[in-house]
């Protein structure tokens, strides 16, 4: 039986090396020193790397000198261990066995590469001796065992990318998985937000920064698109906590097509190898290794172009032994130069597609369409239907999680009002700047920020918006996976969009039956980097140049020491087409003309009445007026006033109580004497049609006034009363 084993290994060698077969590298690293990382080694890559080596001999030189004397004693303490790697191991764990200790961590690895020919020998006695499953039985990934994955995310555009590729993860995954992902900080404010809301059972995140490792790679030159972050992974052996022993590192454009234990797994069939070369790779000094190489390396290329690939190709070049290769379905590449098609018109069972091209799903294959509805099928899934429970499986105590499930299961299901009262706790996945920002903080401390919320039903008003409003905005987008793939084609393809850096775009995705209006609009709010904000609707256009007043009003009003909420008098059409008022001269001839109207005068008096817009006809300076009953105006304050309250959902009093907030913390409601905004007609919204239809909601919007007006009671004392008595009188 041996001898049969031994013949199938010989005649599997012997097919790779002559089918070529593409296959992920791995290069075996020790916990604190060394990591697994996936290289790529093509024919064109090995010639390259030879030449340049031959071409690269050190000159003269004391530094030269003592670097080459260092290089010729690595190079000769690889060539003792490899002597000694090629005889059997005293006490190997069998490839079947089980460790005597369970443990969740293991050794470090990558599964990305360029696909390599597989044609050098310690590559293929790695792949015959590690795919002998026909001979030994491969133990399973425990069913509780953490998978531990490392990801380099840096930017908004590759926040965008890893959600994709965590989903295609979850959809498959069976085990609890531990991120460690390396960032830079508008790539960890992101994602940290974006799993926190996730709240995905048996998931955890940590997060290391990025900035701090610049400087252990800054001093290569390098051409390659991602730039520094691309080689980040020579150090996370260095970056990642000590105790870990193994990790899969990933790229952002992959996309998984089957569980990632499998990979996972690939860990097992080593066991008798790896034990032997941890204990000596810890002596090789990884970080000492690596630097050297890519010193003399770069000596005659004098800059990478494959960002830290080079490096790894020049280490495997030197130390093929440290590579082990897998079959090529774990690394299907698509980049316009790849040979994947001779990988997987022989192979069905894909395992990881890699858009591995800066043009990523543009790329030229002929079979790209087949890949591209792959990844676009985890592009718009729902991932609210990742937030499966892993049964059987202890977890990390939540005690967010806790918290709200406690919270929950305190409210009366028979309460008529209760999804009412579910929806103000219900935690909407959200993901934070969808979009590129740029934001440039202005000197004088006066900036102001346009906030707003919509759904898909409003996306046409954004280039209007855009156009009447030059500074910073902030939006909060209400919208399925599918409905975010929708935004983000129609903001690519607009051109006025595409040319405002400064909109904060930020998806918050649909989950229960109401529209989350007031939680929309306190995220929004929460992103907010301007001194000031001005509080609109998404249905409004503001005058032109109602920043820049703003801005001046902001100084005029001693904004900053003093608690003023500036009041933008709201008016309306019921045209679609509007010759928009340049002036407040020609506003007032057009509300003359009967063309524009006060907003709501109609239908909701009471809620802009307090503006007085009699007196705002022929004001020419800004004035006070007095809260009063369902006043809700459109304001700028500071970025500190006080948020939404969430109870209130879909059509009725969100705005209402906020003004009431703002009043019982003593703002003074003054009014801008040259500004104004107009609401533009459309149809009427779900939630105002359920107002209109539904007794019942009608009937628990009054409940939770009740309520709300009680709890001002408790918060502001007896200054509170006059919102019961305004109440009751209206």
């Amino acid at each position: 039986m041996p001898g049969m084993c031994r013949g199938r290994r010989k005649f599997l060698a012997a097919s790779l090396a002559l089918l070529f077969i593409p296959a992920l590298t791995w290069l075996y690293l020790s916990a604190g020193n060394f990591q697994v990382k996936p290289l790529p080694l093509s024919p064109l890559e090995t010639q390259s790397s030879t030449v340049t080596s031959r071409g690269g001999a050190l000159g003269g030189g004391v530094a030269r000198e003592a670097l080459e004397l260092r290089v010729r004693e690595v190079e000769e303490e690889n060539r003792v261990l490899r002597r000694e790697l090629s005889r059997p191991p005293r006490n190997p764990v069998g490839i079947g066995q089980r460790p005597h200790h369970a443990n969740h961590h293991g050794n470090q690895s990558k599964t990305h590469s360029e696909e390599g020919t597989g044609d050098n020998e310690a590559g293929l006695k790695a792949v015959t001796s590690g795919n002998a499953s026909e001979c030994v039985q491969q133990p399973p990934v425990d069913k509780c065992e953490t998978i531990h994955v490392a990801i380099v995310c840096a930017g908004y555009n590759a926040s965008r990318d890893v959600v994709t590729l965590v989903k295609s993860v979850l959809f498959h995954r069976r085990n609890p998985l531990h991120f460690h992902i390396i960032t830079d900080s508008t790539a960890q404010h992101i994602l940290a937000s974006l799993f926190q809301t996730w709240m995905v059972p048996a998931v955890r995140v940590d997060f290391y920064d990025a900035d701090e490792l610049k400087s252990e790679v800054s001093w290569i030159p390098n051409k390659h698109y991602s730039g520094i972050y691309g080689l980040m992974k020579l150090v996370l052996t260095k970056t990642l906590p000590p105790d870990l022993q193994k990790v899969i590192v990933l790229d952002t454009d992959i996309t998984f097509a089957t569980d990632i234990a499998e990979l996972w797994a690939v860990f097992h069939k080593f066991r008798g190898v790896i034990l032997l070369l941890l204990d000596r790779l810890r002596k090789l000094r990884w970080e000492q290794m690596w630097r050297l190489t890519a010193e003399r390396e770069l000596m005659s290329m004098l800059s990478t172009s494959l960002a830290d690939q080079d490096i790894f190709n020049a280490v495997i070049k030197q130390n093929p032994f440290l590579v082990h290769q897998l079959p090529c379905f774990w690394n299907v590449q698509l980049s316009d130069h790849t040979r994947s098609e001779k990988c997987y018109k022989d192979v069905s069972d894909l395992k990881v597609i890699h858009w591995n091209s800066p043009k990523k799903l543009r790329v030229k294959n002929k079979h790209v369409e087949f890949f591209r509805n792959l990844y676009l099928t985890f592009l718009e899934y729902d991932g609210n239907l990742l937030r499966r429970e892993l049964f059987g499986c202890p977890s990390e105590t939540d005690h967010n999680s806790e918290n709200l499930q406690k919270t929950l299961s305190e409210l009366d299901e028979d309460d008529p009002c209760y999804e009412f009262r579910r929806e103000r706790f219900t935690v909407h996945r959200t993901h934070l700047y969808f979009l590129h920002y740029e934001y440039e903080p202005t000197s004088d401390h006066t900036d102001v920020t346009l906030v707003a919320q919509l759904s898909m039903d409003r996306l046409q008003m954004l280039e209007a918006i855009c156009k009447h409003w030059e500074g910073p905005i902030s939006l909060a987008l209400y919208l399925s996976d599918a409905e975010a793939q929708q935004f983000l084609r129609y903001a690519q393809g607009s051109e006025v969009l595409m040319a405002r850096g400064n909109v904060g775009y930020h998806i918050v995705y649909k989950e229960g039956q109401f529209y989350p209006v007031n939680l929309l609009r306190n995220v929004a709010m929460r992103q907010v980097n301007t001194p000031y904000m001005f509080l609109s609707d998404i249905d409004f256009l503001p005058m032109y140049g109602l920043y820049e007043y703003l801005r001046k009003s902001v100084v005029q009003l001693d904004m900053a020491n003093s608690k003023k909420a500036l009041v933008v008098p709201a008016f309306e059409t019921l045209r679609y087409r509007l010759s928009y008022p340049k002036s407040k001269a020609e506003l007032l001839s057009q509300l003359d003309m009967g063309t524009l109207f006060t907003f709501r005068y109609h239908v909701w008096t009471k809620g802009h009445a307090p503006t007085n817009f009699a007196k705002w006809r022929t004001a020419t300076t800004p004035y006070r007026v007095q809260w009063e009953g369902d006043f809700e105006p459109y304001v700028m304050v500071r970025r500190d006033s006080p948020e939404y309250d969430r109870r209130f959902v879909g059509f009725g009093w969100n705005k209402v109580a906020h003004i009431m907030e703002l009043d019982a913390q003593e703002y003074e409601f003054v009014v801008l004497p040259n500004a104004y905004m107009i609401h533009m007609p459309h149809a009427p919204s779900f939630d105002i049609t359920k107002f209109r239809s539904n007794k019942q909601y009608r009937v628990c919007l009054k409940t939770l006034k009740e309520e709300f007006q009680q709890n001002m009671s408790r918060r502001y004392g007896f200054a509170a009363l006059k919102y019961m008595t305004a109440e009751n009188n209206s």
